[in-house]
């Protein structure tokens, strides 16, 4: 069994980066097949964020950064890692994760970038920096899940484009002095599919004017497929790390869930036959965001004073690939 004995870990602060530009459904109908009713009612979604053409996701992610450092009292100049996740990197190389520890200044910071984990790569993300904290050379890990969706999806697409916003979320890990706040339990699985892929631009298919004129650098999803497996298996695995953990899922005060969409949240909460109240929506304001959703709940319940010292909490989230996972923590 995984104990917090073996992990400890606390959160020291959190930050978040949402951009000025706001894009409602009813912006959307302007130029496509569809309606607020419609997105309303499939994904809880009644407006999201896309960033100006100046902005990137780097932009997003200094900006969340900072944040999260302020909110921490921890300088930039001592952290030891940098942790970011995204499938929307400024471009192939360099690296973003570096381009965000040049700007902020965190010039002796390790830096890492996960670039292919997509609505997961907050908790990988997370996964890693609590682990990459039993290390004892290791303090402060500044952990980044940050996208530009909107930059992704096809304009024209209906189905796809209305779920999707840009933002961007950060925490900074720090090494828990009490042994009994940090990971409790975890469970990451994966299973190949390509029903969530973008096909052109890697060495498979590389781009040429003919991926580029069928589109094959936007984001295809099978929404159907994705519904089936987000409620499937998040809720065992969910069980499976709080279990580890030696809990019931009765027993956790708070569920961090991707925020792929609100109906999706509900369904995983009621499968696992705990409260709705207990998991925190963003997806109503800011959409779908990738590996920064599940920042954007936890900023929100640590601005918002709803999450205390002690409290239980169980991080989740699935993405393309599929991988998915679950960690269950004691807040500290």
């Amino acid at each position: 069994m995984n104990t917090a004995s073996m992990l400890p870990a606390t959160f020291l602060g959190t930050g978040l980066s949402v951009p000025t530009r706001i894009v409602t459904n009813e912006d959307l109908t302007a130029t496509l097949d569809t309606s607020d009713e419609w997105i309303r009612s499939r994904t809880g979604i009644r407006e999201r964020r896309y960033a100006d053409a100046a902005q990137s996701t780097s932009d997003l992610c200094v900006e969340a950064a900072t944040d999260a450092l302020r909110n921490s009292g921890v300088a930039a100049e001592d952290v030891d890692v940098i942790i970011l996740s995204t499938v929307t990197p400024d471009q192939p190389l360099p690296s973003t994760a570096l381009m965000v520890k040049e700007a902020i200044g965190a010039h002796r910071a390790i830096p890492i970038d996960l670039t292919q984990a997509a609505c997961s790569g907050g908790v990988l993300a997370m996964f890693l920096g609590i682990h990459l904290l039993q290390n004892p050379a290791m303090n402060n890990i500044l952990v980044i899940g940050g996208e530009a969706l909107s930059r992704l999806t096809d304009p024209a697409d209906r189905k796809i484009r209305v779920f999707f916003g840009d933002a961007a979320g950060a925490v900074v890990l720090g090494r828990s002095a009490a042994p009994e706040h940090g990971l409790l339990g975890w469970d990451i699985q994966s299973a190949l599919s390509y029903e969530v892929q973008v096909r052109a631009g890697g060495s498979r298919y590389p781009a040429t004017p003919e991926t580029v004129a069928a589109g094959d650098h936007f984001l295809y999803m099978n929404g159907r497929t994705v519904w089936e497996e987000a409620t499937e298996h998040l809720p065992k695995c969910i069980h499976q790390a709080v279990t580890k953990s030696g809990l019931d899922v009765n027993d956790i005060r708070h569920y961090v869930i991707h925020q792929a969409n609100g109906n999706v949240v509900n369904e995983v909460m009621d499968r696992l036959g705990v409260e709705r109240t207990r998991a925190e929506i963003t997806v109503d304001w800011l959409g779908n965001t990738g590996s920064a959703t599940v920042f954007t709940v936890l900023h929100t319940l640590v601005t918002g004073k709803k999450i205390q010292r002690g409290d239980t909490v169980v991080i989740a989230g699935i993405g393309a690939g599929f991988i998915w996972g679950a960690l269950c923590l004691r807040f500290g």
